[in-house]
């Protein structure tokens, strides 16, 4: 059976762990012939710098090769469908990532392709993103579950959904601050709510970022006006002005919160300068942290479906 890593709850929390122990080796040793003589095909729609720079430079360092594919310059863009994209990259590739507006595009790719696709970015969900920040808070905090974790700003985010549907799966307290037009779509808020009920962990939204902070082992920030939405800047600049993490936010939190962010970030928009560069802040060890977990994911998911893990 192909596994494929679509969403946050596509992982169980006992293959989480499994994936964040191998990516703690992989980190160590980053050099390996695991997966000498095999390929994956990454395919964009969307501008990036981590997701490419991890999937790819991950892929060499493991011995395998990534080959970049985009609409523009593959046939795509002449009218071939997505279904018959994945039936022949099937036939190439030994993996396929893909970054896209539409999560329909990476879920096409799913259904066609026979084997393991990644989604390495839609507007629902961010999955890559959401393992990483959960191994890189196990990795400041010695565990994920317990720790309260606090987003602050825009809810309705796909960055947003991986995290806490992620971070309920494995036992942690997460509370979203954000306006009431911009609160996480209610599917995903069930989603996490009841992975929170087996996991012992919470979910709980409100409106007040300065309630929201209070005792925060985590605080976690993203862009206000994602890719796509840029039309919509001036609304969101004015709904979200008090949703800022500045220092007078991080001191109402816990001492020994970490800031967090997935980056890119837009300085004095979302987050300030003393705060995303300040000794608590962690963002450049989170982005670091994308390479090693995709390795250990790739290597899951592949080792996964030739039936070797």
């Amino acid at each position: 059976m192909v596994r494929h890593f679509l969403g946050q709850n596509d992982l169980a929390a006992t293959e989480m762990e499994h994936i964040f122990q191998r990516a703690r080796s992989l980190k160590i040793d980053k050099i390996s012939n695991v997966m000498a003589g095999r390929s994956l095909v990454m395919f964009f729609e969307k501008a990036s710098t981590r997701t490419r720079l991890s999937f790819e430079i991950g892929m060499g360092q493991m011995g395998g090769q990534a080959v970049y594919l985009d609409r523009e310059s593959s046939q795509l863009s002449r009218g071939e469908s997505i279904s018959d994209t994945a039936r022949v990259v099937s036939r190439y590739a030994d993996l396929i990532m893909a970054r896209v507006f539409l999560h329909s595009t990476v879920a096409e790719l799913a259904a066609c392709a026979t084997i393991p696709v990644v989604n390495g970015l839609s507007d629902e969900e961010h999955p890559c993103q959401g393992l990483t920040d959960l191994f890189t808070i196990a990795e400041f905090k010695g565990s994920v579950r317990g720790t309260r974790i606090t987003f602050v700003g825009d809810g309705d985010n796909n960055v947003t959904h991986s995290l806490m549907l992620g971070a309920a799966r494995l036992g942690a307290h997460v509370t979203v601050a954000s306006p009431p037009e911009l609160q996480p779509q209610k599917r995903y808020v069930e989603l996490a709510e009841s992975n929170a009920r087996l996991s012992g962990g919470s979910v709980r939204l409100t409106c007040d970022p300065v309630e929201a902070v209070e005792s925060a082992d985590v605080l976690y920030a993203d862009v206000w006006v994602s890719m796509g939405r840029e039309g919509e800047r001036a609304s969101r600049m004015e709904m979200l002005g008090k949703y800022q993490v500045n220092e007078r936010l991080m001191k109402l939190a816990g001492p020994d919160c970490i800031f967090m962010h997935c980056l890119p970030a837009h300085i004095d928009e979302e987050v300030t300068a003393d705060v995303a560069y300040g000794p608590r802040s962690v963002i450049f060890d989170q982005a670091e942290n994308r390479l090693h977990v995709q390795k250990a994911l790739m290597e899951f998911l592949l080792f996964s479906h030739e039936g070797g893990a």
